[in-house]
């Protein structure tokens, strides 16, 4: 058993104002004492994930995030002080706040509620435990919002091999659901699944006549849209009588909204921001995700050692994050 300890010297990377562009992100690194409140624990970090949001924020695209901070949502680690029966646990979790609006994960350790830490499957590594927050946790808010995935419902997923794309699909499939998806070029969906999924390369065109041929005409019961305004239109045109709509991000900010195939069709909408979910929250989300995890029928995304970058390596690590790479980027602390 570790012992409780009263503090510690953490290192954590430091954005002091927001960058103009993601080239001129450059954390500094700075020793900042810890220790942990009422109700809190400390945990020592072993990984980190970097997530586009996080990036975003330090370059401005986020008004509320503060300045200076230590960015970083994901996290996971080892308990080394807080309530006896849980030090030395090996936990995970995310956050709408953490990174944006207070110190967050991209550090040596972290200061969090307890009732905010989840803990970790067996069966999955800490990295991996790492990446799993925000895209899953958007994912399953979205459905907990629109309705659960349910055998014999069809989902549509746009972006289907995005981050948010692979969580939505293998929790749909999970969940006994059918899942359609859109790719933007030729190629097949790279994650994982419970059972095989269709998929429609959107450059053939197209879009709501394929999947209302894949559907006998019905369409999707729900849509999962991760792109937003590329994808409006086809998206409207694809859903069934009764079915919802979840949006979670946008390129474009106005749309033509047809307000007369929305009422005809009896459609629901709904927008989902995880930044609005506090840490406490969002522990809950991931709460109904680890079953899935442990049972194997979810699986983290595979975490490539190219991909694993040192504190001292932030700034490609961003840059990483906003460029080509799909792999899913993480820190580890103890590089």
């Amino acid at each position: 058993m570790l012992e409780s300890v009263v503090s510690v010297q953490a290192c954590a990377l430091r954005l002091s104002e927001k960058a103009p562009d993601v080239g001129s992100v450059r954390p500094a690194t700075e020793t900042l004492t810890l220790s942990r409140g009422p109700g809190d624990v400390l945990i020592e970090l072993r990984a980190a994930a970097v997530n586009p949001s996080d990036v975003k924020a330090a370059i401005g695209m986020m008004p509320y995030a503060v300045f200076p901070r230590t960015p970083g949502r994901d996290y996971a680690g080892v308990v080394i002080d807080g309530p006896a029966e849980m030090i030395g646990a090996e936990v995970f979790g995310s956050s709408g706040d953490l990174g944006i609006r207070r110190d967050g994960t991209h550090a040596t350790h972290l200061v969090v509620e307890a009732d905010a830490v989840v803990n970790k499957p067996a069966n999955i590594s800490l990295a991996e435990a790492a990446g799993i927050g925000v895209p899953f946790v958007t994912a399953m808010e979205g459905y907990r919002r629109a309705g659960m995935p349910k055998p014999g419902e069809t989902v549509l997923i746009m972006g289907l091999n995005g981050k948010v794309g692979q969580a939505a699909a293998q929790i749909a499939t999970w969940l006994g659901a059918r899942v359609i998806g859109i790719v933007r070029k030729a190629e097949p969906y790279c994650g994982h699944s419970s059972v095989a999924i269709s998929v429609i390369d959107s450059t053939r065109g197209q879009v709501p006549e394929a999947v209302l041929g894949l559907t006998k005409g019905k369409g999707a019961d729900i849509v999962f849209n991760t792109v937003g305004d590329p994808y409006y239109k086809e998206a409207h045109k694809a859903t069934a009588k009764l079915g919802r709509q979840i949006l979670i991000s946008a390129v474009n900010k106005i749309v033509e909204f047809n307000i007369f195939e929305f009422y005809r069709g009896r459609h629901s909408y709904y927008g989902i921001d995880t930044l609005a979910l506090s840490s406490v929250e969002t522990g809950e989300v991931l709460r109904e995700l680890v079953p899935g995890f442990a049972s194997g029928a979810l699986k983290p995304f595979p975490i490539v050692d190219a991909a694993i970058y040192s504190l001292a390596d932030a700034a490609q690590a961003y840059a990483a994050v906003l460029g080509s790479s799909r792999d899913r980027i993480v820190f580890d602390p103890r590089r």
